[in-house]
Formats: C-alpha cells, structure tokens, sequence
C-alpha cells in the first residue's frame, strides 16, 4: 500500500505545439495520445504512481484554461486538487503554491513533483526509485532529485553534476550533487558521457513538505510571504480568489535556479528506467518500436514500401500507404497533414502558425 503521506504533484501547465498537428496551444502535448496506446502522456504519468501515492494525495498544477481537460483525462482526482494559475510564472511560484497548500492539509507530507509530459518505459524499477526516494526524503532534511543516465550525448537535456564518492549513509544508490549544468554544446556533452558522474536532469524533484517550505523561506522570502499569508484560506471557497490576486507578485523563475542551485542539501538518484521527455518527434522515434527498416509506426493499417527511418502517427486514417521516404515524419489529425524531413522539424512550429 502507498504511504498515506505520500503525495503526487503533476506539472501540466504547458502550452507547447511540438506534436503538431497532433497538439496545439489548446491541447499541447501532456493532453494528447502521443504513443497510441490509448492513454494520454498526462494518464500514463499518473499511471505509473499508482501504488506509490493515494488516489486522494494526487495534485495536477495546470493553467485555468486547461482544467476542464485534466478533470476529463483523470476523473480520479478531486476537483479541489487541480490547482489553476492564473497567469505563467515559471516553475517555482506554482511548486510553492502547491507546497503550502498540501502542507495546510498535511504537515508530514512527503511530495514528489513531475512534468506530465514524458514518458518511463520500466514502470517497475520507476516505482521501485521513486518509493525508495521518498522514503530518503521522508527521513532527512534532503531535497532529491532523479538523474537518468545518459546513452548518448544529448544537448536538448540539462546535466547533474554527482560526487559519486559521496554517498548517503541511509541510501547507497543517492549521492551528493555538485552542480547543475545547462543544456550543452555538443563537444561538451560527449565529454559529459564519456564521465560517469554526469545524468540528464529528469525534472523530478522529491522531498518533505517542511523541507521545501524552508528552502522557499531561506532562499525566495517574497514569494514565501506570499502563499505563507494564504494559509487561512487554502481549501475554502475564496481560495482561487485569493491566487488570482496574489499570484502575479511572484517572481517569473524555475525551481531550479530558486531552490535546487542554491540549496545545501540536496542529492541525486542515478537511475535507468527508460526516460524520456518526448521533446521532438526524433525523441518518439526513439522510443518507440521499429519494423525492420527502422521504421515507428503508430496507427491502424499503415503500409511501408521503400521507406526507412520514418515516424507516422495516424491514428485517426483507416489506411495508410507509404512509399519512397527516408527520415521523414508524417503525422495527421483532424484534418491536418503533416509531412516533414525529420532533420527540418524544428521547422514545425513555424508550420503550425500558418
């Protein structure tokens, strides 16, 4: 059984369009069925918690236009745990607000916080890291965070610096952060993972709710004021209210400059689970299966001739045939087709804006 102070901390709140035409700033990426399995990147996100953390302890953080989406996709959570910002101030305004607002309803309450927008391949060993860093941050003062370790040098992800001689007394796989690296070069990034102490930054950040609150209270004080003076009214009916009229006086600033750059405490779990942040429809041909010509084909009746390195997602077409493409990607939704030279899809957002 999951702790009943376990609690899950679901980040949807983006408005990206990199899936064109399958997402769009009115449905962006965590609300769509990127791999075609029937379950949104947003569902299967939620999927691999399930008995790490209560049905009654999940929170999604998204933007007010998008709640009515998330209350459709997880019927499961009450309508009170979908927290709405009501404008866009980075990452560390919302992880405060969601922070002080679960710990008004549980002061022991250990938070694990995630992008809805990637996807784990071995949900098992997932599972297995998460409940075993929960229970590191449940115990110590700690801030954790997961570090996947790099197969190749990617330049689309930031690093984690680990001091692997360093290790926890209470956990033998965590391990002292050195430093966060941004996205690099690409020189630099084979000289990342050509080191063993360097894991692309997941995004997933674990600790207790009193460690978290302290850390905004040392290191964003403004903030902190902020969402430490709405405790009366976290749960009641003026609570949204209340955040809409406060919330524009946070500073616009991710978590990790905020918190995890300047923070003493904080340790890094290096962990293989088949991660990845879906950020390119290259990255979904990776992760997806191949035919034998190398070919990701997510869809009903698509047929393949003379074409190799391919991405089609057609779920929507009764049958596709293809013939004489090489590192293409061909995607189609309601209407919209898109074919596109995988090497050009940076391209793509400048074709959705047409």
């Amino acid at each position: 059984m999951a702790n009943e102070n376990n609690h899950l901390v679901l980040m949807a709140g983006g408005v990206g369009s990199r899936f064109w035409p399958m997402s769009t700033p009115e449905r962006p990426k965590q609300f769509i069925d990127v791999m075609g399995v029937g379950r949104t990147l947003l569902q299967l996100t939620y999927d691999r918690f399930r008995g790490v953390v209560p049905d009654e302890n999940v929170w999604v953080l998204t933007n007010r236009d998008y709640a009515d989406i998330v209350a459709e996709q997880l019927p499961e959570i009450e309508r009170s745990h979908i927290l709405l910002e009501p404008c866009r101030r980075n990452t560390a305004p919302c992880i405060a607000y969601v922070s002080w607002r679960i710990k008004a309803s549980d002061p022991k309450a250990n938070i694990v916080v995630t992008p809805s927008d990637a996807i784990v391949m071995d949900v098992p060993e997932f599972r297995r890291v998460v409940t075993s860093s929960l229970k590191f941050a449940s115990e110590t003062d700690a801030i954790v965070t997961l570090g996947m370790k790099p197969n190749r040098p990617e330049t689309g992800y930031g690093y984690i610096q680990a001091d692997l001689s360093h290790l926890s007394a209470r956990n033998k796989e965590i391990f002292r952060v050195d430093t966060f690296r941004e996205k690099p070069q690409l020189e630099l990034a084979k000289k990342y993972v050509a080191q063993n102490n360097y894991f692309w930054n997941a995004g997933i950040f674990i600790w207790n709710v009193s460690t978290i609150v302290n850390a905004f209270r040392i290191y964003q004080p403004v903030t902190s004021r902020i969402f430490e003076a709405l405790l009366p009214y976290y749960g009641t009916e003026r609570e949204q209210e209340f955040i809409d009229e406060r919330y524009g006086d946070c500073e616009s600033i991710s978590v990790d400059y905020a918190i995890m750059e300047k923070a003493e405490e904080v340790f890094v779990f290096p962990a293989e689970f088949g991660w990845s942040d879906l950020g390119t429809w290259g990255s979904l041909l990776q992760q997806t299966e191949h035919d034998m010509y190398g070919n990701s084909l997510i869809g009903e009746n698509i047929h393949m001739y003379d074409s190799t390195g391919c991405v089609v997602h057609t779920t929507q077409e009764k049958k596709v045939v293809i013939q004489g493409l090489k590192d293409y990607i061909v995607a189609e939704k309601d209407g919209t087709l898109l074919i596109c030279k995988l090497e050009e899809e940076q391209r793509i957002k400048q074709f959705s804006a047409d």
